[in-house]
C-alpha cells in the first residue's frame, strides 16, 4: 500500500529542521518494526528511547508518537520518518530529493532557457501558485492555510534557485512577482505569518542580483513602471532603471 504523499511533499510541506532531522532517522536505520495497516503504517523509532508511532496514508501530519511533542499533538521527526519509510521502504534517497530550498537564492549561473525548459518551469510556476490561494475556510482551519502558503513559497524558492541568470529569467521573475502581488491585493489571501511578502522581498534581492551579473536584466523591470503594488515591493527594483 503506498502513502498518498510523496517525497517532494513531505520535504516542502515540513519545516526544514524537522524534515532534516526526519531524514537523518530514516537514513541511520531507526526506523524499525516497520508494519502496514488498513489505513495507516506504524513503527517504533530509536530516539532518546523506543517511540511507538502511527502515521496514516492518507495524510502524514495525521499521526501519533509517544514523544514528548506526538504527546502534544504537534508533528514531530519520529512522525515523519515513518512517513519517509512507508515511502521509500529502506531505498536509498537521492542527494537533490533531500535538498532544502527555505528561501530563493541567485543561481549565479548566466543561461537561458531553451523553449521545452522555459515551458516546463512556466507549469512548476503555476503549479506552486496553487497552494498561494484565497482562505475561505474557519478559524479552526487558519493554520492548516498558513502552511499550505509556505508549502508554496517553499516550492517557489527552489524555482527560482535553479534558474540561470539572464534577461529571459529577469522578466520570468517579475511576472511572477506581479501574479502573486494580484493576489495578495485582490484574491483574499491571509499572510498574517509573512511567508509570501517575505518570498517576494527576497525574490527582488534575487533580481537585484541578477543586474549584478548581467546589467540586461534592469530592462525586464519596465514591467513595473506605473504599476500599484500592494507593499512597494517593486520600489527597488525601479531604482536600478531611473
Amino acid at each position: 500500500m503506498q502513502p498518498n504523499y510523496t517525497l517532494e511533499k513531505i520535504k516542502f510541506a515540513t519545516d526544514s529542521q524537522t524534515f532534516e532531522k526526519a531524514i537523518d532517522l530514516y537514513e541511520s536505520g531507526k526506523v524499525t518494526n516497520f508494519r502496514e495497516g488498513i489505513s495507516c503504517y506504524s513503527a517504533v523509532v530509536l530516539g532518546t528511547k523506543p517511540y511507538q508511532v502511527s502515521v496514516e496514508n492518507r495524510n502524514y501530519a495525521l499521526a501519533n508518537c509517544t514523544c514528548y511533542l506526538g504527546q502534544n499533538d504537534v508533528l514531530c521527526k519520529h512522525m515523519v520518518a515513518v512517513a519517509i519509510y512507508a515511502i521509500m521502504r529502506g531505498e536509498k534517497i537521492k542527494q537533490e530529493d533531500k535538498e532544502i530550498f527555505t528561501d530563493p537564492i541567485c543561481s549565479g549561473k548566466l543561461g537561458e532557457l531553451d523553449e521545452s525548459e522555459l515551458k516546463n518551469i512556466k507549469q512548476s510556476i503555476t503549479s506552486a501558485l496553487k497552494y498561494i490561494k484565497t482562505y475561505s475556510g474557519s478559524s479552526s482551519a487558519w493554520f492548516a492555510y498558513q502552511n499550505l502558503l509556505s508549502e508554496g513559497c517553499s516550492r517557489l524558492s527552489k524555482i527560482v534557485s535553479e534558474l540561470p541568470v539572464s534577461l529571459q529569467t529577469a522578466k520570468l521573475l517579475t511576472d511572477l512577482l506581479l501574479r502573486i502581488d494580484k493576489k495578495l491585493c485582490t484574491g483574499g489571501m491571509d499572510d498574517s505569518d509573512g511567508a509570501v511578502g517575505d518570498f517576494m522581498q527576497e525574490t527582488v534581492e534575487v533580481l537585484k542580483s541578477y543586474t549584478m551579473l548581467d546589467k540586461n536584466c534592469k530592462n525586464a523591470f519596465l514591467l513595473l513602471k506605473n504599476r500599484e503594488t500592494c507593499f512597494g515591493w517593486e520600489e527597488p527594483l525601479l531604482e536600478l532603471i531611473d
